[in-house]
């Protein structure tokens, strides 16, 4: 079972990746777990309205190990205000994962506009591991 507040965001995302073999999925995932402390993994595996404006889970419960469910991640990027008050980086750092997961199209201008150093680097990383996987 996964621990949600106990945990670090590098913690929930490792958590989320048991059995996961795909890179790209691995990446994007393992971005969000990096970023403010796994701010989005969070919020997919406990805030019921974002499933809800998706239609669709955000976690998949239905394997051995709970992962993020990426199509319901796409579904939740294209609903209508769907971000509520998530900060400008917050918003493009989960469309960066989406998008390395071709769940979301994005402009890199834009991302690399909303994001600081720091994010900017964790994007970098993930893109990379998306490409080549961990053995970088």
């Amino acid at each position: 079972m996964t621990v949600i507040n106990d945990s670090t965001g590098a913690e929930l995302a490792e958590s989320f990746l048991q059995g996961v073999v795909n890179e790209p999925m691995r990446a994007a995932t393992k971005l969000l777990g990096a970023h403010s402390d796994g701010f989005w993994l969070r919020r997919f595996a406990g805030d019921h309205a974002l499933a809800a404006a998706a239609g669709h889970a955000l976690i998949d419960h239905s394997g051995r190990y709970p992962t993020v469910d990426w199509e319901g991640v796409g579904l939740l990027l294209k609903s209508p205000g769907w971000s509520g008050d998530a900060s400008r980086s917050q918003v493009a750092v989960v469309e960066f994962a989406a998008s390395l997961v071709n769940r979301c199209p994005v402009q890199l201008g834009q991302v690399s506009g909303a994001v600081d150093d720091a994010e900017f680097q964790l994007l970098l990383r993930a893109l990379e591991e998306a490409t080549y996987g961990d053995a970088r």
